[in-house]
C-alpha cells in the first residue's frame, strides 16, 4: 500500500463540530434518515415538546399546521418555554433550548416529571436542521419573538407587548440542503396525532393542511383515552364485553394504563406504549401484559372446570385469539433499547405491570363471570384448532436442501439460491403461469401459480388456512413459515411480486394475499420485499411499432398524438392471453418493467382497512366503497 496517496494526519486534521454544526453534518444520527422519515421526525420532535405539556397537566390544546410554502407551525396552550437568561450560559433560556444539544427541563429538577423525548435534542436538532424557525412564547403575562436561521439567532429575544395567554408557537420550514424532498404526508401526521389524542384523554389535537388547493382540517379528543383506542381498532367487529376493560393505576412511581376487547374475528392486535412513545418492539410492559393475561385467563378456566385437571394449560396465543388491546406506561426514568426507542428495557416495570393486572383485571374477571366464561371457552376453541394447525403446519415446513423435492409441484424454481438475486412471481391461473414460466429468466425468476382465489384469512383460523391447498404451497415455497414460525433468515426470494390481471378478480386475489401477507408474514412488507407486477393493459399497434399502454388515461392521450388511422388497440383481458416474449418484454424485464413496492406507513391503519374490507360487517364496507367512490381510477366494466 503507498501510503503517499494520503494526505497529512497530525492535530490540525482533528475537527470538533461545535454546537448544532455536528447536527447538520450527520443528520441522519439524530432524526434518522434525510428522506420522508426524517422529515416528519422533525414535525413529531416539537409536537413531543408540547405533548409532555400535557402529560405534566399544563397544556389542553395542540394544532399543527401545514403551511402553504411546506412550513409548519405547531402551537400549544402550556407553560410556554422559559425566557428569563440562563444562570450558566448567561443567555435567555429559550436560546439554549434551540442552540444547544443535551438542553431541556427533562435531565432534572421539577420542569418535567414524565417525559418521552429523554435525549433532550428535540427542538435544537429541528432548529439546526430548518432553512428558518420563528418562535413566540407567551409567559408571564408577556409575549416574545425570536428567529432564527439553520440553527443561529438571527434577532435578539424581543418582547412584544401583554399577553393573557400561555404558551409557545413554532413555525420552521426544513433546510433544502439537508432534505431533497420537502412535502408533508398528511395522512401520515394525523394517525400519530389520533394515537397521541388516544394516549392523552382530553386534550385536543388538531391538524390542518393548508398547502393543497382544498384545506384539510380534522381534529381528534377522546374522552375516554386508550378505551376509546381499543373501540377505533374494533369499530368494525363484533365485540365483548361491550365496553373495553379499562384498567388505570399509579405504582411506585409508574403509572399503569391498560384497555382490552375481545371480538369475533381471529386476529391478535396489540399495540404498547411508554411515556406516549410507541414501542413496537415491545419490552418489559408488554411482555408483563401477556404473562399475566395467560396466567389469569388459565387460573380461571380451572376454577369454572373448563380446564380439566389432566389437561395442559391453555397458551398466550389461544387466549389472545380475537383480542385487541393496549398498554401504556408512565414512568420517570424510561430506558428504552436502541437510539429508535422500540423496546421498553426498564426490568421493574415487568413486576408493576403484572400486580396492577393481577389485582385489577384479576377481580374484573371474578365480578364478571359471563364474560370470563366465554373468554375461556374461546381460548379453549383456539386450543384445539392450534393442535389442528400444528399438525397441517408440518406439511408446509421447509425441508433441507437435499430435501428439495419437498417444494409445490407448481412451483418452476430459479437456479439461483441466494435470497438477494432471487424473485418470485405469484401469478394467477395457469395460464397465466404457462406464460411465466416461459418468458421468465430462469437463473433469477421462479414463478408459483395459484388456482382462483386463495382463502380469505381474515374470516378463517390457522387450522384452516394450513389446509388450504394454495396457501400451503405458497408457505412452502417462501419458506419461512408464518405466524409465531416466521422467520425472516428462512426466505428463499428478496423480491416477491404479486403478478394478477388487470381487472376486478385481479384486485380482489392481490386483496386477498395482501390480506394474508399482512396477517402472517408481515416483516415481508414492512422491510420491503413485497411488490406488485403492473403488466399492460393495452397494446397499439401502428405499422410495424407496438406500444405497450397501462391506463385508460395514458391511452387516450397516445391516441390523440399518433390519430387512429392505421392504429390497432388490443386490451388484455388476461396475462393469459399475452405472448411469453411479450410478457418479458412488458412485465418481467427487471430493464423495462413497472412494479410497485408496497409499503405500510402506518400499521394501526393497515389494520382498520383490512378488518374493513375483508371482515364480516358489509355495512361499513358498503360506507367505505360509497365513500371513495369518487376515487377509483381503474375499473373493469
Amino acid at each position: 500500500m503507498n501510503n503517499n496517496n494520503y494526505g497529512v494526519y497530525d492535530e490540525h486534521q482533528i475537527q470538533v463540530l461545535e454546537g448544532l454544526e455536528a447536527v447538520r453534518k450527520r443528520p441522519s444520527m439524530y432524526i434518522g434518515s434525510t428522506g420522508s422519515r426524517g422529515l416528519h421526525h422533525l414535525v413529531f420532535e416539537v409536537v413531543d415538546n408540547s405533548i409532555d405539556e400535557a402529560m405534566a397537566g399544563f397544556c389542553t390544546t395542540i394544532t399543527i399546521i401545514i403551511n402553504e410554502d411546506n412550513s409548519v407551525t405547531v402551537i400549544d396552550n402550556g407553560r410556554g418555554i422559559p425566557v428569563k437568561e440562563h444562570p450558566q450560559q448567561k443567555k435567555p433560556a429559550l436560546e439554549v433550548v434551540l442552540t444547544m444539544l443535551h438542553a431541556g427541563g427533562k435531565f432534572g429538577g421539577e420542569g418535567y416529571k414524565v417525559a418521552g423525548g429523554l435525549h433532550g435534542v428535540g427542538v435544537s436538532v429541528v432548529n439546526a436542521l430548518s432553512e428558518w424557525l420563528d418562535v413566540v412564547v407567551c409567559r408571564d403575562g408577556e409575549r416574545f419573538r425570536q428567529r432564527y436561521e439553520r440553527g443561529f439567532p438571527v434577532t435578539e429575544l424581543q418582547g412584544e407587548g401583554k399577553s393573557g395567554k400561555t404558551g409557545t408557537k413554532i413555525s420552521f420550514r426544513p433546510d433544502e440542503q439537508i432534505f431533497p424532498d420537502i412535502c408533508f404526508d398528511y395522512q401520515l401526521l394525523s394517525q400519530r396525532l389520533r394515537e397521541l389524542a388516544f394516549l392523552n384523554r382530553g386534550v385536543k389535537i388538531t391538524i390542518e393542511d393548508r398547502s393543497r388547493d382544498k384545506v384539510k382540517k380534522e381534529a381528534f379528543q377522546y374522552e375516554g383515552g386508550i378505551s376509546s383506542f381499543v373501540k377505533f381498532l374494533n369499530k368494525n367487529l363484533e365485540t365483548y364485553p361491550p365496553e373495553p376493560v379499562h384498567i388505570e393505576k399509579e405504582k411506585d412511581n409508574c403509572w399503569v394504563e391498560v384497555a382490552l376487547q375481545y371480538n369475533t374475528g381471529y386476529n391478535e392486535t396489540i399495540y404498547s406504549f411508554a411515556n406516549n412513545i410507541r414501542t413496537q418492539e415491545g419490552g418489559t410492559h408488554e411482555l408483563a401484559f401477556k404473562s399475566a393475561l395467560t396466567r389469569l385467563v388459565n387460573d380461571n378456566a380451572r376454577r369454572l372446570g373448563i380446564i380439566k385437571e389432566n389437561q395442559e394449560n391453555f397458551q398466550g396465543e389461544d387466549i389472545r385469539e380475537g383480542f385487541s388491546g393496549v398498554i401504556s406506561v408512565k414512568l420517570l426514568n424510561p430506558q428504552f433499547e436502541g437510539q429508535t426507542k422500540t423496546r421498553l428495557g426498564n426490568t421493574e416495570v415487568r413486576g408493576i405491570v403484572d400486580g396492577v393486572l393481577a389485582e385489577e383485571l384479576g377481580s374484573y374477571l371474578e365480578q364478571n363471570p359471563a364474560v370470563t366464561r366465554k373468554i375461556c371457552e374461546r381460548a379453549l376453541q383456539a386450543a384445539r384448532a392450534r393442535e389442528a394447525a400444528r399438525k397441517a403446519r408440518e406439511l408446509t415446513r421447509r425441508k433441507n436442501a437435499l430435501e428439495i423435492t419437498n417444494l409445490p409441484g407448481k412451483l418452476a424454481d430459479c437456479a439461483n439460491k441466494d435470497p438477494s438475486g432471487s424473485e418470485l412471481f405469484i401469478v394467477e391461473g395457469d395460464s397465466a403461469g404457462g406464460s411465466a414460466k416461459q418468458g421468465r429468466d430462469r437463473h433469477s425468476q421462479a414463478v408459483l401459480p395459484l388456482r382462483g382465489k386463495i382463502l380469505n384469512v381474515e374470516k378463517a383460523r390457522l387450522d384452516k388456512i394450513f389446509g388450504n391447498e394454495e396457501i400451503r404451497a405458497l408457505i412452502t415455497a417462501l419458506g419461512t413459515g408464518i405466524g409465531d414460525d416466521f422467520a425472516i433468515d428462512k426466505l428463499r426470494y428478496h423480491k416477491i411480486i404479486i403478478m394478477t390481471d388487470a381487472d376486478v378478480d385481479g384486485s380482489h386475489i392481490r386483496t386477498l394475499l395482501l390480506t394474508f401477507f399482512f396477517r402472517y408474514m408481515e416483516p415481508l412488507i414492512s422491510l420491503g420485499y413485497m411488490y406488485i407486477a403492473q403488466p399492460p393493459l393495452f397494446k397499439v399497434t401502428k405499422g410495424k411499432k407496438e406500444h405497450y399502454l397501462y391506463r385508460e388515461e395514458e391511452l387516450d392521450k397516445f391516441m390523440s398524438g399518433i390519430g387512429r388511422k392505421g392504429v390497432t388497440v388490443q386490451r388484455y383481458k388476461g396475462l393469459g392471453e399475452m405472448n411469453a416474449d411479450k410478457l418479458w418484454e412488458t412485465t418481467l424485464d427487471p430493464e423495462t418493467r413497472t412494479i410497485i413496492k408496497v409499503e405500510m406507513q402506518d400499521a394501526i391503519q393497515a389494520n382498520e382497512v383490512f378488518t374493513l374490507l375483508m371482515g364480516d360487517k358489509v355495512e361499513p364496507r358498503r360506507r367505505f366503497i360509497e365513500a371513495h367512490a369518487d376515487e377509483v381510477r381503474n375499473l373493469d366494466i
